[in-house]
């Protein structure tokens, strides 16, 4: 959406949402922009949430496996969790077998991983980036 339509739409000039948008900018509400795109139209039809229980889960050992999850760009989305498990990731592949592939030789090469839990997502029912304010 153009600050201009934005402008139409709360009845401001185009030059009082460009401020406000710089100010939101400023303050590190608004960090930054993109644009959505479909996984699907770019061959990714399989998404797959990870659970991993780590052996240890010292402060070492969690930056560890943070820093090095952090570069692959098969996982969208990583949480430290409360729980069971240590880490909730949300992976996505081409097929099941580019999955089997991340599988066996990204994360084994991790050391410290005490389990690894796959959960495949049959369809998404909601997927949403706006915040509830």
């Amino acid at each position: 959406v153009s600050r201009q339509d934005m402008a139409k739409v709360v009845g401001a000039s185009r030059e009082m949402v460009s401020r406000v948008m710089k100010d939101l900018e400023e303050r590190g509400v608004i960090t930054r922009y993109m644009a959505l795109v479909d996984q699907k139209s770019l061959g990714l039809h399989v998404s797959v949430f990870i659970s991993i229980k780590l052996v240890r889960q010292k402060e070492e050992d969690l930056d560890r496996f943070a820093k090095a999850i952090s570069g692959w760009e098969e996982v969208l989305e990583c949480y430290l969790m409360t729980g069971n498990r240590d880490y909730l990731l949300r992976v996505v592949a081409a097929d099941l077998s580019s999955y089997e592939a991340f599988l066996k030789n990204k994360l084994p090469r991790l050391d410290g991983i005490a389990s690894i839990e796959s959960s495949f997502a049959l369809s998404q029912v909601k997927y949403s980036t706006a915040l509830p304010v």
